[in-house]
């Protein structure tokens, strides 16, 4: 077969591709996968499989470890405080259904398409190239950005847990500027450790993450069960001071949403467990037990963990920052020491979180090689461990090198919304992939459909977000509402499903994947300005990286047909042993 030239060969051969990148990028930005290509093509660029190893309570345990961190311990005191009261409870509750709304999204892929790609392969088989590789990318970058916060915020739950305050951790550099000139060493150990543990074995890494996450519940269940033991029932509806409000929900039920758009943050991180769906051995039965499972168990933990915190103090008693920590820190009866257990519990959450993050964003990072807009090299699966080692090597030295210097709250305020950008964009998949079959069905009523609801979706979060109080206010949401609904029904009723799913589907299509839209913007809406600055920025800073070299790594390997003939040739070899093993 004749092979095509690199584009890459030499500068001049580059200028010249350069030239042709409208093209190129016509060619190849739209172009869609299929879910045989990304199980059987385009995984054999890894050289080495890997092992399928895990059942649905290791999927269980991997989302809970990386689901139940530090941030519950922090995000719990502020809803409470600054928005829902003691009904944060509720916050919780509604929070908990978003997040299995989006899992269950990610499960349909997962089961129909059990490769470690996650969101990544499931919106290249649905929108093609390069809306994959934009949102891979916030993805892989919100995972390191946050990898660092969490390493950085083990430092001070450790200092916590031993009594030793955080600044003697930490060397500060006079000449670097603020935010970014406190070296904290311990910071990078930990997440160089973790890199280890990730490359030598993923069941290992499953066993460590089953001890520590063990270990973190039983602290989880040590603060629910004091909290209930010491705290009183009137604090569920008295203040502390007389002239805040009172009831259980003191700032009606606004805040309790605007307190679930808080806490959902707590349950990012389950998206991870379906990067593991490659290396599960079952994936109809352990995918959607272990994900679901896990979104469950959470919520009913932190349920607890709120109800017993609300029960510990009255809401305006309650640390924004520490609620936990601190409830039992300003006691004077003896339990002042189990401030220093619950920093042990947080910094085993830490741990957990952490580990289940880097699984995840080594395996986003592998299968965007596999695809050639990344270079193949971070591609490699080992063949003794069996674990993308180069993309697990890279992003845990770059994530070291960030959570050395850079400060906790910088990075705090990077996450989050490309994530939740990520679940939009599967939930819309989703529907689409059901409703379009590429090539045959007409996919302009899905697409205006989805921009239609999306569109609903916008104006309502914008007057929930900005519009002053009144009747005016109310008569608007109720219109955005109704108008949602009415578009939602009449696709349901005009548009006929063109792909049902062999093993495991959705339920209720389109209502619960288009609820899962909605509520997405709808947290969306809830995140400050300069975070859709910084989204921006890393979203211009993909689609450069798109345009100067992933278009045209991609193109090369769709004109030297690398993918093809790897794969023929791994058949190839397939076949022969099965010969040989006949022959003898």
């Amino acid at each position: 077969m004749e092979t095509h030239a690199s584009s890459f060969s030499s500068f001049r051969v580059y200028l010249r591709a350069l030239a042709q990148t409208p093209s190129r990028f016509s060619r190849r930005a739209g172009s869609v996968s299929t879910s045989f290509e990304e199980l059987s093509r385009v995984r054999a660029r890894s050289g080495s499989d890997m092992i399928k190893s895990l059942r649905w309570f290791d999927l269980i345990g991997f989302g809970i470890g990386g689901m139940v961190g530090a941030g519950v311990f922090v995000t719990t005191g502020r809803a409470s405080r600054l928005y829902a009261g003691p009904a944060v409870v509720i916050s919780y509750a509604i929070a908990g259904l978003c997040a299995l709304l989006s899992a269950f999204c990610y499960t349909e892929f997962a089961v129909d398409m059990p490769v470690a790609g996650g969101a990544f392969s499931y919106l290249r088989v649905t929108f093609g190239e390069f809306a994959a590789f934009l949102t891979g990318a916030n993805l892989v970058m919100d995972y390191v950005m946050s990898n660092a916060a969490v390493a950085r915020g083990f430092t001070a739950y450790l200092g916590t847990a031993i009594g030793v305050s955080t600044t003697k951790w930490r060397i500060t550099v006079a000449g670097l500027p603020n935010g970014f000139n406190d070296i904290d060493v311990v910071a990078v150990i930990v997440v160089l450790a973790v890199t280890l543990i990730i490359c030598y074995s993923t069941r290992e890494s499953s066993m460590v993450n089953m001890v520590l996450t063990a270990l973190h519940i039983l602290f989880i269940v040590f603060v629910i069960v004091v909290g209930f033991w010491k705290g009183e029932w009137k604090n569920f509806t008295e203040p502390g001071d007389s002239v805040h409000p009172s009831g259980f929900f003191p700032y009606g039920v606004s805040g309790v949403f605007n307190g679930a758009a808080m806490v959902y943050l707590s349950y990012i991180g389950y998206d991870a467990v379906s990067t593991m769906a490659e290396e599960v051995r079952n994936p109809v039965k352990d995918i959607p037990a272990g994900v679901s499972g896990s979104v469950i168990v959470v919520t009913i933990l932190y349920c607890l963990m709120a109800a017993s915190m609300s029960k510990l103090l009255p809401y305006d008693m309650i640390d924004a920052e520490a609620p936990f920590s601190a409830a039992f820190r300003g006691k004077s009866d003896g339990w002042r020491w189990a401030s220093n257990v619950i920093g042990v519990g947080a910094s085993f959450g830490i741990l957990t979180s952490l580990l289940v993050a880097m699984l995840g964003q080594a395996r986003y990072m592998c299968v965007i090689g596999r695809c050639n807009v990344v270079p193949a090299w971070f591609a490699r699966v080992h063949p003794k461990t069996s674990t993308p080692v180069n993309a697990s090597a890279f992003l845990g030295i770059f994530t070291a090198l960030i959570a050395l210097f850079t400060d906790l709250n910088v990075l705090l305020n990077l996450v989050s919304i490309g994530t939740l950008f990520v679940f939009y964009m599967v939930a819309n998949a989703v529907i689409y992939r059901r409703y379009v079959a590429v090539g045959t069905t007409n996919p302009w009523p899905t697409l205006s459909f989805l921009c239609s609801f999306t569109f609903s979706a916008i104006i309502f979060t914008l007057v929930w977000q900005f519009a002053p109080r009144g009747k005016p206010k109310d008569l608007m949401l109720c219109a955005s509402a109704v108008i949602a609904i009415a578009t939602l029904q009449i696709f349901h009723c005009m548009v006929p499903q063109v792909r049902k799913p062999e093993f495991w589907g959705v339920p209720l299509m389109p209502w619960i994947p288009s609820i899962s839209i909605f509520l997405n913007i709808f947290l969306l809406g809830s995140l400050d300005g300069p975070s859709y600055v910084r989204f921006g920025f890393f979203s211009a800073l993909a689609v450069l990286v798109y345009v100067f070299y992933s278009v045209h790594a991609s193109f090369d390997a769709e004109g030297d047909g690398s993918l093809t003939l790897q794969y023929v040739e791994s058949q190839l070899e397939v076949e022969e042993s099965k010969d040989h093993s006949l022959k003898v």
